[in-house]
């Protein structure tokens, strides 16, 4: 056998899934950190329910930036931004980029909601329990509009500002919009108890 054929994929032929962890134990079984060399996986997921939480992170946060409103469909354009991304990540601070979004899917996810309930006419918000899977996909949600409000107006370039929003929700940065946005749902959800 040869070297090359025991050696793990890298994520772009350049970065490492080994050593990374999830800390939060709840998102462990949501957050699929399997080696894979490219973020694109045909849509083999989409035929059932769930199987979403199978596609590497990497994929659904490229998946997550070509919603609507958005920037755009071409998914090749976005692998490439996320490249060059993932990147400057690695230049600014040295660690692996896959960790980074790990620790900025951890930040940004809440763990209490509300929901409405109507009562004999009267609508109560009543605190709930988010379940993992939903977690996740609030991450994501969250950490793209940061990215898609922090565009407009602004000089930086996609790539760039990507970065800056993926460092800053790693670090628990409260100026980054994501961990912002979380806060507020949770302080919500706490004062409805």
């Amino acid at each position: 056998m040869s070297a090359q054929a025991t050696e793990t994929p890298k994520l772009f032929g350049e970065w490492t899934f080994d050593e990374i962890t999830v800390r939060d134990i709840g998102l462990q079984r949501y957050l699929n950190l399997e080696p894979i060399y490219l973020p694109h996986s045909g849509g083999r997921h989409t035929a059932r329910k769930f199987r979403k939480s199978d596609m590497s992170i990497v994929e659904r946060l490229i998946n997550a930036l070509m919603r609507p409103g958005g920037s755009g469909g071409d998914k090749i354009r976005l692998i490439s931004v996320v490249r060059n991304a993932f990147k400057i990540i690695n230049i600014r601070t040295g660690r692996n980029p896959i960790e980074t979004l790990v620790r900025a899917v951890e930040n940004s996810a809440p763990n209490e909601d509300t929901t409405r309930i109507g009562y004999g006419g009267v609508v109560y918000r009543l605190a709930v329990d988010i379940s993992p899977q939903r977690r996740i996909d609030l991450a994501l949600r969250y950490i793209v509009r940061g990215i898609r409000d922090s565009t407009f107006s602004n000089r930086l370039t996609l790539e760039e500002i990507l970065a800056s929003q993926l460092v800053a929700a790693a670090n628990n940065d409260g100026n980054a919009f994501s961990v912002r946005r979380k806060r507020e749902v949770e302080r919500i959800a706490l004062s409805s108890r």
